[in-house]
């Protein structure tokens, strides 16, 4: 005999109405969620957690409460005030106050709820995946997919094996004037299309040196670094600075990187590199920030054809015309796409010949919410997945590809500048320190495990 939850999760599954339809026209509207609650009963919502809802976790769980046929259940987070924030604005959104739970371990022991959104840090965002897959929950995992090579396969190899959803988030892959404008060049637009370019621009202030303090007694640092082996706590770190440290974060490669690198790989229909190399450095300030912030990774592939990322975190000159972009260059001419839900076409003496301009503002600096009704696209596509087994626009073994791109960059960058890589699975050929920065150390006892 089936027990409850079971029976929650078949009824999810083969759910039909038409809910995606009520929410996009909610999220593009205006109409708010709780318009919709008489006309859907509660069952028919996808219950999900959220975890980590300091910044873009806060951005999505008002997206998620604001989506008719969601309901935000749980609120998971280490900083006790980021969790009130967000149940506060929540509870406004959808009538109902979701509970709270701080500790993630805690949360997936809780049988009534489907999906676990992943917006924590990236040292959590592959740990968390496969802990919420092996709990049996379904997962929108923010971009990159992980922090190292390892951990991408690792999630690759429990989504296999447990048959859950698993959604990146890179959303641009649902944007409508994105995919067609991806379409356009499928269908030769600008003919053999062989070199894509991206790049993202900041002006980003030094971190300082940061001093050893006492922890805030509103922080649990010890979950809050989970995985990862501990380290002290310094007032420089949280809540967004660990971007900018190894042993957290990625930098800005796969901060911004992940998602122009990841429209050039689908642009150009390639997967995974040849050849790979990077050069940069923390250039503009001398303080603790690890990372380069000034980066131009190349990655060659097979089919004759490039893909090159500059990040330049402490120079917001456009490059362009825009702060945040790719284009393609082909033999009859180029496509441009910018932070937007917009593309234009170019000849090859650069006048233009198409432009299919932004239906929503775009905010391509926004560091947590700069395109939300667009981003509820993404959202009912991942619902329908799980609802309907609808192809996802970006599922796990893609978004691992993309991320694997610009974490291959940074590891040439740290390890000699050059790989050479097998263009079958990526996998780093003849250079013994590279492969040593394929995955990385665990505190004890929180080893992924598949």
């Amino acid at each position: 005999m089936k027990n409850k939850n079971d029976s929650r999760r078949d009824f999810i599954k083969k759910t039909t109405i038409g809910a995606a339809a009520l929410s996009i026209g909610s999220a593009f509207n205006g109409v708010s969620a709780r318009s919709y609650a008489n006309i859907m009963g509660a069952n028919d919502r996808i219950r999900v957690g959220m975890m980590g809802v300091n910044a873009r976790g806060l951005a999505l769980a008002n997206n998620y409460s604001s989506q008719s046929n969601c309901e935000v259940a749980y609120i998971c987070d280490v900083d006790t005030r980021a969790a009130d924030k967000c149940a506060e604005q929540v509870e406004k959104k959808q009538g109902k106050r979701p509970s709270l739970e701080g500790d993630i371990r805690k949360l997936l022991e809780k049988k009534d709820f489907d999906a676990l959104v992943v917006a924590t840090p990236d040292h959590w965002h592959a740990p968390a995946a496969i802990m919420a897959s092996q709990a049996g929950k379904h997962v929108y995992l923010e971009k990159p997919a992980s922090h190292n090579p390892r951990e991408g396969e690792l999630l690759i190899a429990t989504q296999k094996k447990h048959g859950n959803v698993i959604q990146m988030g890179n959303q641009r892959r649902s944007w409508p004037n994105v995919a067609k404008a991806i379409q356009e060049l499928h269908s030769g637009i600008i003919g053999k299309t062989y070199f894509a370019k991206t790049w993202y621009t900041n002006n980003r202030p030094s971190i300082g040196v940061g001093k050893a303090v006492a922890v805030p007694n509103w922080l649990n640092y010890d979950l809050w670094q989970g995985p990862a082996p501990r380290r002290e706590y310094k007032d420089n770190l949280i809540h967004y600075n660990w971007h900018w440290f190894w042993h957290w974060g990625t930098g800005e490669a796969l901060n911004n990187g992940t998602h122009m690198v990841d429209l050039a790989r689908w642009g150009l229909q390639v997967d995974y590199p040849t050849k790979v190399t990077s050069a940069g450095g923390r250039y503009r300030y001398q303080d603790d920030w690890q990372t380069p912030d000034t980066q131009v990774i190349n990655l060659e592939f097979a089919n004759k054809s490039m893909i090159t990322w500059e990040g330049r975190s402490c120079n917001g000159t456009p490059i362009e015309g825009s702060t945040v972009g790719v284009i393609f260059y082909g033999e009859n001419g180029s496509l441009q796409i910018d932070g937007g839900n917009a593309y234009k076409v170019l000849d090859l003496k650069g006048k233009l010949v198409k432009e299919v301009k932004n239906d929503f503002t775009i905010d391509a600096r926004n560091l947590t919410n700069p395109s939300q009704a667009l981003d509820a696209i993404h959202i009912q596509n991942f619902f329908d997945g799980i609802k309907k087994g609808q192809k996802l626009a970006s599922d796990i073994e893609s978004g691992h590809i993309s991320t694997l791109l610009v974490q291959l960059g940074n590891i040439a960058q740290r390890s000699g500048g050059l790989l050479e890589t097998d263009p079958s699975n990526g996998h780093i050929l003849n250079n013994k320190e590279a492969r040593k920065l394929w995955g990385r150390d665990y505190e004890k006892g929180w080893e992924p495990k598949v």
